[in-house]
């Protein structure tokens, strides 16, 4: 597999190694696996939620069991 960048559009494809060959020329140019991955994956916002640890503290130990029984 190979990556390559049209030059006009900017847009990035990641292609078999033969198409990639055949498409190589005046508007598609190689270019790195990691200038595709910058691309193709947008970083995730991690989202933060408030814990109240009152509600955690009140978790009894039957309910980490019952919580056990069914992960199992």
């Amino acid at each position: 597999m190979k990556c390559l960048k049209n030059e006009k559009t900017g847009n990035i494809i990641r292609v078999d190694d033969k198409q990639a060959e055949q498409m190589s020329g005046n508007t598609w140019k190689y270019i790195s696996k990691s200038e595709w991955k910058l691309q193709s994956r947008t970083p995730k916002e991690k989202v933060v939620e408030a814990v109240n640890d009152q509600i955690t503290d009140s978790v009894t130990i039957s309910e980490k069991q019952l919580k056990r029984k069914k992960s199992k």
